[in-house]
């Protein structure tokens, strides 16, 4: 019996988007921004997000200059909510936002995690009404994954955090 080999076929970076030999790929098709964009379109995405970490982070160290908004139904509240957050359920953002938040302090919204536009949609309410606003990248999903304790109609919860999402053996991920 003889086995074969497999054949290595080796590829060159060419300029910047290209490759040359047999193995394209898609990765450069479209080739990177130059930095002073990449720049600018970075510190556009962190100007409307924060992530779970950071804002638990800030939370735990006491922050006073942010609010933190459930927009989640009554129902999601009851189960789960980040503790010291406000529940403003979306379809009331118009109608009750005034009466709860002050515009003058900027609002941390999230939802359900990344499978859901709900605290897309609840941000750009706020935003339209003249809050400045953030969306929490993951949601309450991600919070518990990470194994942050929440708030129930029963009282606190914490489950362990997800090994996939958040390290096991340290404080954070370091980045």
């Amino acid at each position: 019996m003889t086995t074969r080999t497999p054949q290595r076929t080796t590829a060159t970076v060419g300029p910047v988007g290209t490759r040359t030999g047999s193995l394209p790929h898609r990765v450069l098709a479209v080739p990177p921004g130059a930095p002073a964009d990449a720049a600018a379109h970075f510190a556009a995405r962190l100007a409307f997000h924060t992530d779970v970490a950071d804002v638990h982070h800030a939370l735990a160290a006491g922050a006073r200059d942010l609010v933190v908004v459930d927009s989640r139904s009554t129902e999601a509240w009851d189960q789960g909510h980040v503790p010291g957050a406000v529940h403003l359920p979306t379809a009331r953002m118009a109608q009750d936002a005034r009466e709860i938040l002050d515009p003058a302090v900027p609002v941390i919204v999230y939802c359900w995690g990344p499978g859901c536009d709900g605290a897309t949609r609840a941000a750009l309410a706020l935003a339209r009404l003249g809050y400045r606003v953030k969306e929490m990248l993951g949601g309450i999903e991600y919070w518990i994954r990470e194994g942050y304790e929440v708030t129930t109609r029963q009282g606190p919860q914490r489950l362990p955090a997800d090994p996939l999402t958040a390290p096991a053996a340290a404080e954070d991920c370091g980045c």
